[in-house]
């Protein structure tokens, strides 16, 4: 029995761009790889067989890394051309740092991305993201203790702050196809993909999680295998969210209004199931602070603390005070911390 991985079908492609058919128009985000000139071809295809198809936009990042990067995104260009679609390159410029490079470079490319698209009055950005990416993203998270939230892995489509008012939306069509299907894909259409090294560079934590998979895949735990488990957990992640709502509206109905402390019935708060009295207690630090995102380990923390009290209980977390007496757990404002006091010469006591 053949193993070779088939290509995407017209028909399969009709069914990954459905319910695109009537947008203005959307930008592609194509680097040259295989999985992103496999969304290129594809689409490119898909609009040609409409009578009315949305206008497409290929865009290229050039992050400055490789000197390779610009001739890579001339030969998109030359691609998008041969297949009718408008091409642009942007460039990331500016002192890059020295840690955390991939990911400010992802930060750059969504936003020079979305920059793009309010350019063309387009509101939504395709990306080639395989089902491949959402094994590695399940897997990186869960080597970086995420909660449930953060493994159920990438949605089909997530919303994206520009920057301006608008908001755009970044949509993946490709999350369900396997690398191998894209590759065969180009293979059979006789089109030439890059390769970035960068993905093959051991410095870089995905690149060293991306060698696990196939020892992975030998014990049963293969893409498709991760993949579904972030689909059942993006289930029970709806429900917790849910119980979450509920809890809310019964405990302490919004809106909450800034500056206003929010404050739950103490025996009505200890008696909500783990999950939704930290995610509770989470929305309200959240609400509150004014130091940004709570992170998860420090409020697992807050939230112990609070369960095991049996007397009053004061902490601050994210620029929330949170107070817990019999009767309340109130949740507000810290106040400003206060500067220390200047310190005189050492020497002064020694002066007349």
């Amino acid at each position: 029995m053949s193993t070779a991985r088939p290509a995407v079908g017209e028909d399969e492609a009709n069914a990954l761009f459905s319910g695109l058919e009537n947008l203005p128009g959307f930008i592609l985000a194509v680097s040259g790889g295989p999985d992103s000139t496999a969304l290129l071809v594809l689409a490119a295809r898909w609009a040609k067989r409409r009578k009315r198809a949305p206008k497409i936009l290929a865009v290229t990042i050039d992050h400055g890394l490789r000197q390779e990067a610009a001739h890579e995104a001339a030969a998109v260009r030359r691609l998008a051309g041969a297949l009718g679609v408008t091409h642009r390159t942007l460039r990331w410029r500016g002192a890059k740092p020295k840690s955390g490079l991939q990911e400010a470079a992802r930060h750059a490319r969504y936003r020079l991305l979305a920059q793009a698209a309010e350019g063309a009055g387009f509101a939504h950005i395709l990306t080639a993201h395989t089902l491949d990416d959402q094994a590695e993203t399940v897997l990186f998270r869960l080597a970086r203790g995420s909660g449930l939230l953060g493994l159920t892995g990438m949605a089909y489509a997530s919303p994206l702050r520009a920057s301006g008012e608008a908001t755009v939306f970044l949509v993946r069509p490709l999350l369900n196809i396997p690398k191998t299907r894209l590759i065969a894909t180009l293979k059979a259409a006789r089109v030439a993909y890059s390769e970035d090294p960068t993905n093959r560079d051991p410095r870089f934590a995905r690149t060293r999680l991306r060698g696990l998979l196939p020892a992975l895949a030998r014990e049963g735990l293969d893409a498709r295998g991760l993949a579904r488990l972030a689909a059942r957990l993006r289930r029970a992640e709806s429900t917790v969210d849910f119980a979450v709502n509920a809890a809310h509206e019964a405990l302490a109905p919004g809106p909450w209004r800034h500056g206003e402390p929010i404050a739950f019935e103490t025996v009505r708060f200890a008696s909500l199931p783990a999950e939704v009295g930290l995610r509770l207690l989470g929305r309200a630090v959240a609400h509150a602070g004014n130091e940004g995102p709570v992170e998860l380990k420090k409020l697992e923390v807050l939230y112990d603390a609070l369960r095991q009290a049996r007397s009053l209980l004061r902490r601050t977390l994210a620029g929330a005070l949170i107070t817990l007496d019999s009767e309340y757990l109130t949740v507000e404002r810290a106040p400003a911390r206060r500067s220390p006091p200047i310190r005189k010469n050492s020497n002064s006591r020694f002066t007349k």
